[in-house]
């Protein structure tokens, strides 16, 4: 504890000065506890300026109650009650007790007189706590750490959202209408091409079948006793030709009933994946219901919409079109990975070629790509979801830690630090954004220092004392303390 004023002082109020402080609160102290004691005087004995107040009762006099108010209405100057002190409880208007004759209680003169002295305290503190010049003069100061940008083989990702489809993917429907007499497969399973994955009932379109296999025979019976009746010039030539044409007619209703005959068995298109079956055993299918759906997964079509911008760069890196499949995209020196929903990454990649669509979408101004990832062991399916990453590396590009920038209206800035020892703000371009450093297309050089540590400490034309600290280890440490 401080003995004298110059030891509160020195012991932590830096920005008070708390010498004339002390002086002005032991000038003002007597003269408000002398105000407090005259006000005490005029409050001490209110009865004597007020009429006595009986309780209501039986001989109440209203008269004398009319009396009461006019001595109410216009009480002393001191004797005036303040508003928020007085308030008057529910047992005062029960008993019709005068409120006046508890105020004095709710304000006595020892109160009253810490009130003053505390509003005292309260005044001069207020007006002797005055800021310093310098804003930073009661903060810890960092020192300042200067730093130069760096040339780095630098290796990027882009991602982009993507939706994962199946090569092929088909829902199989029904051609006849009929009851769902059979199913061969199960939902999930993997089928191979021409498996035999449901049937309807076949008795009606057998017998047609049936039916168009005789009308078929009797027709080329009767070819034959034609030609047999021709070659003796019993029947002319128009009775062959009318023999070969009926022929021909019931061979086509024999083919479209076998067809239809077939329609009741549902194969397999292709090798693939049968999905949910939305018909069950004993079902009326009507014609073109649908039954189940098959994927064919051992390819997979990934999408993904790229902006505009984006979409121009790819198409200036060399080499990129190949003029004999012009809808195919080359990314020289790129990889093209996936993410799945997990976050891990998808054990193949799709080269560094990917696959462009006819048109942009005018609303969002995005035009779709499409990569293509094998799937051996079938691990992605149809309608799977992920992220798209084409990883790049940028030759020797020129990084920055982040931490070195500072934004104002969405416009990134630096303070380059002259051979002088002067700051100058400088605006620089961001051509990519990594974890903790960005890549510069514009705005700084080699050679140039900038503030690392210390960007909140310092502004515009600020000549200030530094540290200097090698971009090798500037970069090696990006997640140190940041400002």
């Amino acid at each position: 504890m401080p003995n004298s004023v110059d030891g509160i002082a020195a012991s932590g109020f830096p920005n008070v000065d708390l010498k004339s402080d002390f002086l002005v609160f032991l000038i003002a102290l007597p003269l408000c506890l002398g105000i407090a004691a005259g006000v005490d005087e005029k409050i001490a004995s209110p009865e004597a300026r007020r009429p006595a107040v009986r309780p209501f009762g039986p001989a109440f006099d209203p008269s004398e109650r009319i009396a009461r108010r006019r001595v109410r209405v216009a009480p002393t100057r001191w004797a005036r009650p303040s508003p928020i002190l007085v308030r008057l409880s529910p047992r005062s208007r029960e008993t019709g007790a005068d409120p006046g004759a508890s105020r004095t209680g709710l304000m006595t003169p020892l109160g009253l007189r810490a009130v003053l002295v505390a509003s005292l305290l309260i005044l001069l503190v207020g007006c002797g706590s005055s800021s310093s010049d310098d804003p930073q003069e009661g903060e810890a100061r960092h020192p300042i750490v200067l730093t130069s940008p760096a040339r780095r083989d630098v290796p990027t990702t882009q991602g982009y959202v993507c939706q994962i489809h199946s090569r092929r993917h088909i829902e199989l429907r029904a051609l006849e209408r009929g009851y769902l007499q059979k199913i061969h497969v199960a939902e999930g399973q993997s089928v191979e091409e021409g498996a035999l994955l449901f049937e309807l009932l076949p008795t009606v379109y057998k017998a047609q079948m049936e039916t168009a296999r005789a009308k078929l025979q009797t027709a080329e019976i009767t070819l034959r006793n034609t030609r047999t009746l021709l070659e003796t010039n019993v029947v002319s030539d128009q009775e062959l030709a009318l023999a070969t044409a009926e022929r021909a007619r019931a061979q086509a209703e024999f083919d479209r009933a076998a067809a239809e005959y077939g329609f009741t068995k549902i194969v397999a298109p292709f090798d693939g994946i049968v999905d949910r079956q939305y018909m069950q055993q004993g079902s009326l299918v009507e014609e073109g219901d649908i039954l189940t759906t098959v994927s064919d997964n051992s390819l997979m079509w990934v999408y993904f919409n790229v902006p505009e911008a984006n979409y121009l760069r790819y198409k200036s890196l060399p080499n990129a079109t190949d003029p004999t499949n012009q809808h195919r995209l080359r990314l020289s020196g790129a990889t093209i990975g996936l993410r799945l929903a997990n976050g891990a990454i998808f054990d193949q990649t799709a080269g560094d070629t990917v696959t462009v669509e006819s048109d942009f979408d005018n609303e969002t101004g995005n035009i779709q790509f499409r990569a293509d990832f094998p799937n051996p062991d079938r691990l992605l399916r149809h309608g799977q979801t992920g992220t798209l990453l084409i990883n790049v590396t940028l030759h020797d590009a020129l990084v920055i830690p982040q931490r070195t920038t500072f934004e104002i209206l969405d416009r990134q800035y630096v303070y380059v630090v002259g051979e002088d020892g002067i700051t100058r703000q400088r605006e620089i371009t961001v051509a990519q954004e990594l974890d903790d450093v960005f890549v510069v297309a514009s705005g700084l050089e080699e050679s140039d220092r900038i503030v690392l540590e210390g960007v909140r400490q310092v502004h515009d034309g600020q000549h200030i004392e530094f540290e200097v600290r090698s971009p090798d280890d500037a970069l090696a440490n990006l997640k140190w303390h940041a400002e």
